[in-house]
């Protein structure tokens, strides 16, 4: 293991309901230290974005939460934990998919695009003090080895995509790496480099889309998303205007 802290210490889990709120359990009733990570081959009422649920096909995918305890960042940063974890995902793919013709993205709010269809989707749950992130629960999930989905969910996998199975075990130590690398630049105070390296690998970045506002369909131009985490748009007026994610749906 080439990390200093992030998956030193990994508790798995044969079955569980959700890895991230094993953890928030766990951070709950009993010391935990930074880094550790909850891992299962089988959950099975995962959560996503919204309060939708993440299907994964069981002994198949990636699917762990990792705890942090990020005390520098305060409320209104909170989404820099969204772009690290982002960035360390984007990499992760690099690594594994080199010499083929493919276009890895971060869609906001919290997924990971290869060749506009979805390969892993994030999970972040806070406990704050004081104004200040006391501790962070990072869930991640990741399509591997699984090769059909629901034609709904828009997805794909790195079997998919390579044509070949991984060992879910060989992947673990690689995808630390680049979580604890990103994690380090966040903790030194780079998070401008940070922000810069995620818009370069936003999703429709300068572009126009489609999306659903209050049950309407609108056509903006993504410019990019605040440090609060908010969508900066642009409509075909020039008009700006920023959307949390609880107000805009992609289309």
């Amino acid at each position: 293991m080439d990390t200093l802290f992030v998956g030193r210490n990994v508790i798995y889990l044969p079955k569980v309901e959700s890895t991230n709120s094993y953890a928030i359990n766990l951070l709950k009733n009993v010391k935990v230290s930074e880094g550790t990570v909850i891992h299962t081959n089988h959950q099975t009422n995962g959560k996503g974005q919204r309060g939708n649920a993440w299907h994964s096909e069981k002994d198949s995918n990636l699917i762990l939460s990792v705890i942090f305890k990020p005390s520098f960042l305060s409320i209104q940063n909170q989404y820099y934990l969204y772009q690290f974890v982002a960035l360390a995902l984007h990499d992760f793919m690099s690594q594994i998919v080199v010499n083929r013709q493919i276009d890895i993205k971060i869609k906001w709010p919290n997924d990971i695009y290869i060749n506009s269809k979805k390969i892993a989707g994030i999970l972040i749950e806070n406990i704050v003090a004081n104004k200040r992130i006391e501790q962070s629960v990072i869930g991640i999930g990741i399509n591997v080895n699984q090769t059909q989905f629901d034609e709904r969910l828009n997805a794909t996998s790195l079997s998919n995509l390579c044509n070949q199975s991984f060992d879910l075990k060989v992947l673990m130590p690689l995808l630390f790496a680049q979580i604890e690398k990103y994690y380090l630049l966040l903790r030194n105070g780079k998070q401008q480099v940070i922000n810069g390296k995620y818009h370069h690998a936003l999703y429709k970045i300068n572009e126009f889309s489609n999306f659903e506002i209050n049950g309407l369909l609108k056509n903006y131009k993504i410019t990019g998303v605040s440090e609060s985490g908010l969508l900066n748009l642009t409509d075909e007026n020039g008009e700006m205007k920023s959307f949390d994610v609880k107000e805009i749906k992609w289309h």
